[in-house]
């Protein structure tokens, strides 16, 4: 199946924001159902980050953060606070992120937040 220039767009943005082996990974099965099902995450999820709007990657960036520790997905909260260089977030900026998560949507959420932070920030500083 041809992919669309959104979605080759789509899993471009991906790709430099996760990087290679991470999306390799993801859509290593070969069959035909979670192909579609890949194609329609990385459409779905990463098409938004390529529409032109006002929001700039750093914004959408820190949105999602805020939007996946709100709801208690700390895999995925984990994985874009790990990519948050890339995007432009300073850790500066989600530490303060995560006190508005706290305020806002509740203590629990922060907490778990909190912890995957610290868990992203040693594998990336090798502590």
């Amino acid at each position: 199946m041809e992919q669309s220039e959104q979605l080759q767009a789509a899993y471009a943005l991906r790709r430099a924001m996760l990087g290679d082996a991470y999306v390799d990974s993801a859509t290593s099965d070969t069959d035909e159902v979670s192909q579609q099902f890949q194609d329609h995450i990385t459409a779905q999820a990463w098409g938004v980050w390529t529409r032109e709007g006002v929001l700039s990657t750093r914004d959408r960036s820190l949105l999602v953060m805020a939007m996946t520790a709100a709801l208690g997905r700390m895999e995925e909260f984990r994985l874009h606070a790990s990519c948050s260089p890339r995007t432009g977030v300073s850790d500066a900026e989600i530490d303060e992120l995560l006190f508005q998560v706290a305020a806002y949507c509740g203590a629990p959420a922060a907490i778990s937040a909190r912890r995957a932070v610290r868990a992203v920030r040693a594998e990336r500083d090798g502590a």
